[in-house]
């Protein structure tokens, strides 16, 4: 029945009225993203990521401002939406232009810094609130929740929880095809939950919001013939986590938890990433090849697909790892109504990334907690990586 309920919110999508402006945002998502790598000539000399640096898996020098073709898209798709999506298309447009714009500065001059970006994706966050009126009031969190009744608190809860999960998405922005696969779904999620609602205003935003992020996938995978770049990372982030917000504050009725799974894989990844540079004494900015996207492609996909080029490995590693985010998109639609139900499915996919973490990292099989707790993440670990 569920199963039934499911396909028919993504037939109910697919048949809506912004289905056109999602075409729309996906073609010029696609051609903008395309005129790019073709002109990299022109621009190569400012948008060119090089293949040096201890996160880079690329091996041509290649065009990082791929930001650009998605919010182009946005903005194409907003001239073509439907009156009662367009304004609240607009307001997202709008309130991402810091974390865009932090985030294509650094993708031409290389020289902003991590903090002067993560402010900007607060920002955004903030500027988000104050042209909406939306911030967090509820984390269904017992306890938590009166103190998000004060308006500075949930404002700045709000601005915080949008910058993590920017950040969260630039983290993940590793290999050909992971990011913008795993935001594609996640906004796709959205759209389903949204629908299932009644809200069609918000499924309409997400379903244009996952399509500019679905054309510019297949320039990126699996060729990587361009990348997102932070400018790109971080207007995605945002957007998803304004989504999520937006979900959360128009319908009491669903979990927080619920809406957390779509994104669970990237907040995950920043979490966990944290936890490891501490216990392994690093800064906690400082970038290195333990992700987990990391460690499936040497632990693995180089030795299953050893006979392939580079490219190609880097392409099937973020296939593989992009499409955790599809069981999480199921159960969130699954779990929407229910908090118990949303708690044990977050609670679920975090055990099973640290199991798998440990998994490769340990070269066998032990609980979550032993791995986090009693023997956690070292140095020796990874010496063999």
């Amino acid at each position: 029945m569920l199963a039934l309920k499911f396909l028919d919110s993504i037939t109910e999508i697919a048949l809506s009225t912004e289905a056109g402006a999602a075409w729309w945002a996906f073609w010029v998502s696609f051609g903008v993203s395309i005129l790019l790598v073709i002109t990299k000539t022109w621009h190569g000399r400012i948008s060119l990521d090089n293949t040096k640096g201890i996160q880079k898996f690329h091996t041509q020098p290649t065009p990082r401002i791929g930001g650009i073709a998605v919010v182009v898209a946005a903005l194409v798709a907003w001239s073509h939406s439907a009156d009662e999506v367009r304004p609240w298309l607009h307001h997202l447009i709008v309130a991402g232009a810091p974390a865009l714009l932090f985030g294509l500065a650094e993708d031409v001059s290389k020289q902003v810094g991590v903090l002067p970006r993560l402010l900007a994706t607060m920002a955004s966050g903030a500027l988000a609130w104050w042209i909406t009126g939306y911030s967090l009031h509820r984390l269904d969190v017992w306890g938590v929740d009166a103190l998000m009744q004060f308006t500075l608190i949930s404002v700045l809860f709000t601005a915080f929880a949008v910058g993590g999960v920017a950040n969260a998405i630039n983290i993940v922005d590793g290999f050909n095809g992971l990011a913008s696969q795993t935001a594609a779904l996640a906004f796709v999620g959205y759209a389903v939950m949204a629908q299932s609602m009644g809200d069609g205003q918000l499924a309409g935003m997400s379903l244009i919001l996952g399509a500019c992020v679905w054309g510019f996938f297949w320039v990126n995978w699996p060729l990587g013939k361009i990348f997102l770049g932070d400018g790109g990372s971080y207007f995605i982030g945002f957007s998803l986590a304004w989504v999520a917000v937006m979900l959360i504050e128009r319908h009491p009725t669903v979990s927080v938890f619920a809406v957390l799974l779509p994104c669970m894989y990237p907040v995950t990844e920043v979490l966990f990433s944290v936890y490891r540079r501490k216990v392994r004494k690093d800064h906690p900015g400082a970038p290195d090849r333990l992700h987990f996207h990391s460690i499936v492609k040497r632990r693995y996909v180089a030795r299953w697909f050893r006979h392939q080029s580079t490219a190609a490995r880097n392409s099937i590693t973020g296939l593989l790892v992009g499409s955790m985010t599809l069981p999480a998109v199921i159960l969130a639609y699954l779990t929407a109504q229910s908090l118990a139900l949303s708690i044990v499915a977050v609670l679920l996919l975090g055990m099973g990334y640290v199991t798998l973490y440990a998994r490769m990292v340990k070269h066998r099989w032990c609980s979550p907690v032993d791995f986090l707790l009693f023997r956690p993440v070292r140095r020796s670990h990874f010496k063999s990586l």
